[in-house]
């Protein structure tokens, strides 16, 4: 299970996404799940940056990708302000696309193109965030 860690900046996103790449090419995974892979860890890094430490430069962002039989799992851990995400309800997206919210979608995508995602806070560990992705 390589963990690297991040500085919680917007920049770090790019090496972000090349190291959870490698690690679903490393997992057997399709070019379709690797996107999709790729695109729920930048969104969550986006809002650990942007949402649990309030900005740049303010914490790290561990990731630790463990390639596994099935797949991958993705733990992104951070320090910043505890959040819960299974308290988010999904967005109406039945309604005509100039009603839906520009904000707030991230959360729903990672849902959606993940196989499984859970959070756990703990005050001396920080915030978890667990994905998975099955081949």
């Amino acid at each position: 299970m390589p963990t690297m860690s991040f500085p919680g900046r917007f920049d770090s996103l790019v090496r972000i996404s090349e190291f959870v790449a490698q690690a679903a090419q490393d997992a057997g995974l399709d070019k379709s799940a690797i996107y999709a892979v790729k695109l729920s860890v930048d969104e969550a890094c986006s809002n650990i940056i942007e949402h649990s430490y309030g900005g740049e430069g303010f914490g790290e962002i561990d990731c630790t990708c463990d390639v596994t039989d099935d797949g991958l799992t993705i733990t992104l851990r951070d320090w910043g302000e505890a959040f819960d995400p299974s308290e988010i309800e999904d967005p109406k997206t039945d309604v005509p696309l100039e009603d839906l919210k520009p904000r707030g979608l991230g959360i729903f995508f990672m849902r959606k193109m993940m196989d499984d995602v859970s959070f756990k806070f703990h005050p001396r560990n920080g915030n978890v965030l667990t994905m998975v992705k099955f081949k």
